[in-house]
């Protein structure tokens, strides 16, 4: 992807009480160095540590998604992370002097309008993506939730959720661009059932609770006890139940305002894989755990990617040069033409492709009951490739070829049979100087390193009569 990473212009602050904890916290996003990622930092805490919005420092997913590194804890933090999602950011510093940012209205509406406040800015790196090219997926055997994501343009979701209860039963919602997310998510808010309210009451949570920042559907009746603690916990001097079957008057911002904040609970704990994503992401009964067990999953295979450093080419795209292109650039011809097309071609890199098929002309004599691509052709392939690129940058290549100087560092990682695609990306080691061509060679099949190299070449005139 060529797009750019950001960040906000200036820091902006926020204040509220904790859901859980219900302490007064002032939370101040500031903008941050290419490649930072999310960072919470307590500055209540001795030394301001820090915490990284990982999803390896998941430890607890009840009533909110829990992160703790070095015994620092950071609890609900999901809200305030979809919104970063939502808002496009990719790095930003969050420094809280509490353990939990303000629930503020139990949605992601005022931290979106606070990052919209500090406004954007564009930095000098490269985003970089978790593409998902196959479908991967997590079930929870306990409770038959279930997440998949599918191939996709852009990071969709969709979130299905079945509560089965008559105050509520079965919503969906789907956000087909992470662009609308201000608009059709953000102001979804959290939500409970009374009779789990009276649960997190007895158990000391929801101190920050309000009537006003949580939704509570009625799924029982509401017995005079109950209503007293209720009265007691909000501060209320009267509960009643209205017709919708929601606790008070509290109006919904949208119908299915409960799967959209579902929704809005796995952009906020899928943004702990720690990379942009490009995907379809359908949730059947999403929940905290769930979210954040596919989120280690996703995080694993993109820290396999990077340990593999395997670009992310697009072997569809309109190519640069076809064959009939190449052929105009280059002196070689078949059965010694090794690159079909080239995909991407800069002052310094190049990107080929060459299918092989089981007719290559190398095959009948290079192990004909096992064939393999030999090696030294796979090097020549790479040089082709990086001829392609000194010579598309002279006004007559017709007129020049490249000789090999030096090979070095020579790899070869897996056997290349027929029915492979191979792309060669080349890029420049040093600039070209008076002829001679400094390059650095891989070769790529499917998720892995068929062959590298690095390479030394001299371009020359060719010898006329």
């Amino acid at each position: 992807m060529s797009d750019m990473q950001k960040t906000l212009k200036k820091e902006v602050s926020l204040s509220g009480k904790g859901l859980h904890t219900g302490k007064e916290v002032t939370l101040t996003i500031k903008p941050a160095k290419e490649n930072t990622g999310f960072v919470f930092v307590r500055t209540d805490l001795e030394g301001n540590p820090q915490v990284e919005a990982d999803v390896n420092y998941v430890t607890t997913t009840e009533r909110g998604t829990t992160l703790e590194k070095l015994g620092v804890r950071i609890h609900t933090c999901e809200h305030l992370l979809a919104a970063l999602v939502g808002c496009d950011v990719d790095n930003a510093i969050l420094e809280m002097n509490s353990a939990e940012p303000p629930i503020l209205d139990g949605s992601s509406k005022y931290f979106v309008e606070a990052i919209e406040e500090a406004g954007l800015e564009t930095q000098e790196a490269e985003r970089e993506y978790l593409v998902i090219k196959e479908v991967v997926s997590y079930t929870d055997p306990t409770t038959g939730s279930e997440i998949t994501m599918i191939p996709a343009d852009n990071y969709e979701v969709t979130t299905m959720v079945d509560f089965g209860t008559k105050v509520l039963g079965t919503q969906n919602a789907t956000l087909k661009d992470i662009s609308d997310f201000k608009t059709e998510i953000a102001s979804a808010r959290t939500f409970s059932f009374l009779h789990e309210l009276e649960m997190l009451l007895d158990a000391g949570l929801i101190k920050g609770g309000d009537i006003s920042n949580a939704i509570v559907y009625v799924d029982k009746e509401l017995t005079p006890d109950t209503a007293e603690k209720l009265k007691k916990a909000f501060n209320k001097e009267d509960i009643a139940i209205r017709p919708n079957g929601i606790l008070d008057n509290l109006t919904l911002n949208h119908p299915n305002e409960a799967a959209r904040h579902k929704l809005l609970d796995v952009i906020g704990d899928l943004a702990l894989v720690g990379v942009k994503l490009k995907g379809k992401v359908i949730a059947n009964k999403p929940g905290h755990f769930v979210n954040t067990q596919f989120a280690k999953k996703l995080n694993r295979q993109w820290k396999l990617q990077k340990k593999k450093n395997i670009p992310d080419f697009d072997i569809y795209k309109e190519p640069v040069f076809d064959i009939n292109g190449i052929m105009k650039l280059m002196p070689h011809r078949y059965p010694f033409l090794l690159i079909d097309k080239v995909l991407e071609l800069s002052d310094s890199h190049v990107v080929g492709l060459k299918n092989v098929t089981f007719n290559e002309p190398f095959f009948p004599g290079h192990f004909p009951k096992e064939p393999v691509m030999p090696g030294v052709l796979q090097v020549e392939a790479l040089a082709q490739t990086g001829g392609i690129l000194v010579l598309a940058s002279v006004p007559d290549p017709e007129n020049y070829s490249t000789y090999f100087i030096k090979i070095d560092k020579v790899k070869f990682k897996r056997k290349v049979v027929p029915g492979d695609t191979i792309i060669f990306k080349i890029e420049l080691i040093t600039p070209i100087r008076r002829g001679i061509v400094h390059m650095q060679g891989f070769g790529y099949v499917g998720d892995s390193i068929a062959v590298e190299a690095e390479l030394m070449a001299q371009v020359a005139k060719n010898k006329t009569d």
